[in-house]
């Protein structure tokens, strides 16, 4: 029997680390409610809380599984920071830390159902800040980077050159000690190179992802589009991409000024997309999406809609993750000959994404018609542009 194993965890940087050391995780977010956990010191609070992600998502299987919960905290000082949420909590605290050294605490929960086992363990690592400007601590706040992350710093992104130093586990900063996750792992008797899997696994033909772009308009396509995008989005919120892709819309929108995290459920899709949007981007199905209650303030489907038999689950988890007042911009209106280029012929399902029954479902989901556009872009290799509607929905 395969081995099940399963990310208790929403980061994409958790989940990038992995996937570089040779991991493709199922990723299922536990929904735990970060705000209202204490424990007696910082250390004992990562722990906890990656105890309690690991123990949700484990609450919901239904099947045998490797669960691994992480939660990460920044003491300062013997007290915890974890996500500050807010550009002002985010800018107090980079001035509050610049200059001086914090440890990092990463608590890691593995529970493996098959085994009846559950491990606790602890991995802290000391970190060293430089001594920001106050002009480099607003241009990074700008960027929205800090507020999502714990410490309202990062290593492997845009926070890096603020890092002096680590004494320690590299990877532990970014969230996820590999070396004690190995020993955890060998604990409950399985073995490193088990959770490696190799490209014939994958779901999606790396040949179609990479000759993806090129045969669907390009640059010029993703350009237009992102630009008819922006102008329905609201300026300065978290946008996260569906379907993202290969990144080419999402890398454009982030260009404009987004800032923009992206889902897609294919693995050779997402390799292309780590690119344009480093750190950004998860496999993710939409309609199951590993996101709280209303976090984002704009979702973006380009493409989308038309490929599925049934849109509503999607529409229904757009709604449940937008904040009130949040946007979901989508294409819509595909026309029938693209249809069938991609190989769909005509039948009851395929107008799913037609602007009344889109319209109506939205509106069943707290999801009001409130904007829309047009652009234009060149489709496959046939030169043509047609042209492509873009829908905004309002949530109430």
């Amino acid at each position: 029997m395969s081995l099940r194993f399963v990310l208790a965890s929403a980061s994409p940087a958790r989940l990038k680390t992995l996937r570089g050391a040779g991991v493709e995780p199922e990723v299922i977010v536990s929904g735990v409610d970060e705000d209202h956990i204490t424990a007696e010191s910082p250390g004992e609070l990562a722990r906890l809380l990656a105890t309690l992600k690991a123990r949700a998502v484990v609450a919901s299987l239904t099947e045998h599984a490797t669960v691994l919960g992480c939660d990460s905290v920044l003491e300062l000082d013997g007290v915890a920071y974890g996500k500050p949420g807010t550009p002002e909590i985010a800018r107090e605290r980079l001035r509050m830390m610049r200059g001086r050294s914090g440890v990092l605490h990463t608590g890691h929960c593995l529970i493996d159902t098959s085994a009846k086992q559950e491990l606790r363990e602890l991995a802290s690592t000391t970190v060293h800040f430089a001594d920001l400007t106050d002009d480099e601590i607003d241009a990074y706040v700008a960027t929205g980077e800090p507020l999502v992350v714990a410490g309202s710093f990062t290593v492997d992104g845009l926070g890096g050159p603020f890092v002096t130093g680590v004494e320690g586990d590299y990877h532990n900063v970014v969230g996820i000690s590999l070396p004690l996750l190995r020993r955890m792992l060998a604990q409950v008797g399985i073995a490193w190179p088990e959770l490696w899997k190799t490209t014939s696994e994958y779901t999606y033909d790396e040949t179609v992802a990479s000759t993806y772009d090129e045969t669907r308009g390009g640059l010029t396509r993703a350009v237009a589009a992102a630009e008819a995008v922006d102008s329905l989005l609201p300026k300065g919120g978290r946008v996260l991409e569906l379907a993202v892709g290969t990144g080419i819309v999402g890398a454009e929108l982030v260009a404009l000024g987004n800032l923009v995290h992206g889902v897609d459920l294919s693995p050779a899709m997402l390799q292309h997309a780590r690119v344009r949007l480093p750190g950004h981007v998860l496999a993710a199905d939409a309609a199951t999406l590993p996101i709280a209650d209303r976090r984002c303030d704009a979702v973006v489907a380009v493409w989308l809609l038309h490929l599925l038999n049934d849109s509503e689950p999607v529409i229904a988890e757009v709604a449940r993750v937008l904040r009130t007042d949040g946007v979901f911009v989508t294409t819509t209106e595909k026309t029938d000959a693209s249809r069938y280029a991609d190989g769909r012929g005509p039948n009851d399902t395929r107008s799913q994404d037609s602007l009344a029954h889109l319209a109506a479902t939205a509106a069943r989901h707290g999801l009001l018609l409130d904007g829309v556009t047009t652009f234009y872009g060149p489709t496959r290799n046939t030169g043509e542009s047609p042209v492509y509607p873009l829908v905004r929905f309002r949530r109430l």
